[in-house]
């Protein structure tokens, strides 16, 4: 391409040292010295000055102007239109309000402009302002169809609009042409984005109608609904179906070439009673030098599932099995996942084995990993396991006479391991669960609290081990390794968690930067069933990091684990099917070149994805939930419950029922002002100092349950008193700030005080279309209906 006279005039600016220089000096460098040459030199700077790629200085110099530094990161939405940035390596994420958010929708990689710094003397977030969207997150959408009429069909040329059932995305809507799949009204749809928001309008979107999902009014379409708007496959390809119809029912004798026979031990599975993918099998017995054996045994799913496959490449692309409500839609298909590969009693199975040595103090003294072919003597469940520990059953004892001692020796091994971790510093989180049992119709009936006895601790720290020793064994040998990492908590948050802590009295040793597992092990043994316990778990909970995957072992921060991996369960996690798979490649020793460099390069891109699908099953989960407990709620509307106080935000306080079930009492409903002083996580009314914090018992009356939005709300009736030493004092200087808005647990600046800064517009800021991420070709319909002269009504429609 010709360089042109504006392209050597912006090179000789950005590569002399000089900042600033006149026209005559521009002129003499690039060598147009005619008088001609100097016009031409003349009239293309004062274009360029038009079209603002160069200024001039008081001097009447030219120069480049400053470039914007944006920053770059991902935008998370609130229902109420502001929202925050996340950007990767920074502590805190940067507030946005509706008015700057440049008609950025969730998820969006956008480039942002700070218009306020963070203050953090006094608390407050960095704001910005989004100037460009560098990519769109959401190509589909997920929503219920309004059909228009036939008179407005033939006015705005659209069969009509479709409402997303995210809810942050409640105030949009996606028109639909009228062209492709007409779908009925009502009807659940998947629409392919097309064109998004832009000015003038800023809440519109186009799409096509992709699929027709079902009705609103079906059952189980509710729960289905999540599950496509969060993007996850519901169906198999045929050509996955039809790969795992190949997959023999039995195991042949070409498939026992180069493994171990352990058909002979003594192995059973332990699962859950509705189990039916049983993918970990054990045994253990103490040996003469007073030593444990402990067999694990897992299935060997990447056997059938080998790389490169259909069934493969669908697994790596789901990542994760997802359990939810009233299903569990399945990372490979159920042919395998409950059949070959599924260690039921009394027949052969391919297996992937970690058999270890265990000395009395929980280490690992010798281990051996390999191929095996094993066969489960009985399948177990965790209640008779539970019971047999128990001494509590006489019928489940005399069943299961012959595998007791075994039982027997399998719970002092697991004490010995418990002991072992806590000794270490590893954190013991007691976290609730909870299972919301269904009918046919997919309606809620009750919810049943899931006790974690004996048996599903016995069988944790089995796993446990086995996932550290196998991880181990890899990081020894410094070959390429997909490693479950949790690191470190940040400091902010650590530095947060000490100073909340301090209000209960409880010292931790360590600093913010360095701090080590055992030491917050000892602050929760402080408030060891003290009625301040669940507040403090809650807190140190959520001062940690994330868990993720990743091919850098930096360690697993809440086990205190030096070395730790995902290798027990690869009927449902990807990256468990992956570590099966690299041990096979490492089998043949030395290992070859190619292999590490094939590993090397392929690992971080299932690290980061396998982390991503996790996180998306882990919030189809919980939306999942949060609805079903809603529903759940509808029918108690007017009842009265005891509950303790959960959370506590600068908009109010939300309570958990002893079934799980949390709603909100808005600041709004309390009897008077309240102030949220956010060091001691409280409410403190102004007239009375009436104080609320967590673990406070409450008893509420619900007003409110709404499974469409998964908002259940709250009265307050009565609260337990705090203690003289518990109430807060409110300081001097407390003002009285104007109330948030309705639920978000992420608070947000006071915008009010912030509306000068917010509304002024940064020097040199250039104006976004925010139309970044429009399909090219065809106009947006909207531009193709104002050329039809009917602009005014469809503006009008859409608005």
């Amino acid at each position: 391409m010709k360089e042109t006279i504006k392209d050597k005039i912006i090179l000789f600016l950005e590569t002399n040292s000089k900042k600033s220089f006149s026209v005559e000096e521009i002129s003499d460098g690039l060598g147009f010295n005619k008088g001609e040459d100097f016009k031409l030199i003349v009239h293309t700077i004062a274009s360029m000055e038009r079209e603002k790629s160069i200024i001039f200085t008081k001097k009447g110099k030219v120069k480049l102007p400053m470039k914007e530094v944006l920053i770059e990161g991902t935008f998370r939405a609130n229902e109420r239109g502001f929202g925050f940035v996340t950007v990767e390596g920074e502590e805190s994420d940067i507030y946005v309000a509706k008015e700057h958010t440049g008609y950025a929708l969730n998820g969006d990689t956008v480039a942002l402009d700070i218009i306020q710094p963070a203050n953090h003397l006094e608390g407050k977030t960095a704001e910005g302002k989004i100037k460009e969207i560098i990519q769109r997150a959401m190509t589909q959408v997920v929503g219920e169809f309004v059909a228009y009429n036939e008179d407005e069909r033939q006015e705005s040329d659209l069969y009509g609009y479709v409402i997303p059932k995210d809810k942050k995305m409640s105030n949009y809507k996606i028109f639909i042409p009228a062209e492709g799949v007409q779908p009925v009204d009502g009807m659940i749809c998947v629409v392919e984005v097309t064109h998004y928001p832009e000015p003038g309008f800023p809440t519109a979107l186009e799409g096509l109608i992709k699929q027709t999902v079902g009705h609103k009014n079906d059952p189980g379409m509710d729960i289905l609904s999540i599950v496509m708007q969060h993007g996850i496959p519901t169906k198999f390809p045929d050509e996955v179906l039809s790969h795992a119809d190949e997959v023999p029912d039995t195991i042949s004798e070409e498939d026992l070439e180069g493994r171990v026979d352990r058909r002979n031990q003594l192995l059973v599975t332990i699962d859950g009673a509705d189990a039916k993918d049983l993918d970990d099998a054990v045994t253990v017995r103490k040996l003469d030098n007073g030593h444990y054996f402990l067999g694990v045994h897992i299935a060997d799913v990447s056997h059938y599932v080998t790389e490169g496959s259909p069934m493969d490449i669908e697994a790596a692309d789901r990542a994760t099995s997802v359990y939810l409500t009233d299903r569990v839609i399945p990372m490979i298909p159920h042919r395998l996942s409950n059949g070959i590969c599924s260690l039921n009693p009394q027949v052969p199975r391919l297996a992937m084995s970690c058999e270890m040595e265990i000395n009395q103090s929980g280490h690992v003294v010798s281990h051996d990993i390999f191929q095996s072919v094993i066969q489960t003597k009985e399948r177990m469940t965790y209640t008779a396991v539970n019971q047999i520990l128990e001494d509590e059953d006489a019928e489940t004892l005399a069943k299961y006479e012959a595998l007791v001692p075994m039982f027997k020796e399998m719970g002092e091994l697991h004490k010995i391991l418990e002991g072992m971790r806590i000794e270490r510093g590893a954190i013991s989180f007691e976290d609730r669960e909870a299972k919301i049992l269904v009918d046919e119709m997919g309606h809620p009936e009750g919810i049943e609290l899931r006790e974690r006895g004996l048996g599903e601790r016995l069988i944790e720290s089995f796993m446990l081990m086995a996932n550290e020793t196998v991880a181990k064994h890899f990081y020894d040998q410094k070959l390429p390794f997909i490693y479950r990492i949790h690191e470190q908590p940040k400091e902010e948050k650590i530095q947060r968690f000490f100073e909340f802590a301090t209000n209960f009295g409880i010292l931790v040793k360590g600093t913010k930067e360095e701090i080590s597992p055992k030491e917050l092990q000892k602050a929760l043994n402080q408030v060891k069933d003290q009625p301040e316990e669940a507040v403090i778990n809650k807190m140190l909970l959520r001062s940690m990091q994330q868990a993720r995957y990743s091919e850098d072992p930096v360690g697993h921060f809440g086990l205190a684990a030096e070395d730790y991996t995902h290798f027990t369960s690869p009927i449902r996690r990807y990256p468990d099917l992956m570590v099966h798979r690299l041990i096979k490649s490492y089998l043949t020793q030395p290992v070859a070149e190619e292999t590490k460099a094939k590993w090397s390069e392929l690992l971080p891109e299932v690290a980061i994805h396998s982390s991503q699908m996790e996180r998306r099953a882990v919030e189809a989960e919980r939306d999942t939930d949060a609805m079903k407990k809603a529903e759940y709620m509808m029918d108690k509307v007017g009842m009265e419950f005891p509950g303790v106080i959960g959370s506590v935000t600068k908009f109010g306080m939300f309570i958990e029922l002893p079934n799980t079930v949390e709603g909100l009492i808005h600041i709004s409903k309390l009897p008077e002002y309240f102030h949220f002083v956010e060091s001691h996580l409280a409410l403190v009314g102004e007239r009375t100092g009436t104080t609320y914090r967590i673990g406070q018992k409450v008893v509420i009356k619900v007003t409110k349950a709404d499974p469409e939005t998964k908002e259940i709300d709250f009265e307050l009736v009565s609260v337990e008193e705090v203690t003289d030493q518990e109430k807060i004092t409110l300081p001097k200087q407390a003002g009285r700030p104007r109330r948030s808005g309705r639920r978000n647990n992420t608070s947000k600046p006071d915008t009010d005080k912030l509306k000068v800064k917010l509304n002024t517009k940064p020097k040199g800021a250039k104006k976004s279309s925010g139309t970044q991420g429009n399909k090219k070709g065809k106009k947006p319909f909207y531009k193709e209906v104002a050329k039809k002269n009917k602009s005014n009504r469809k503006k009008k429609k859409i608005k």
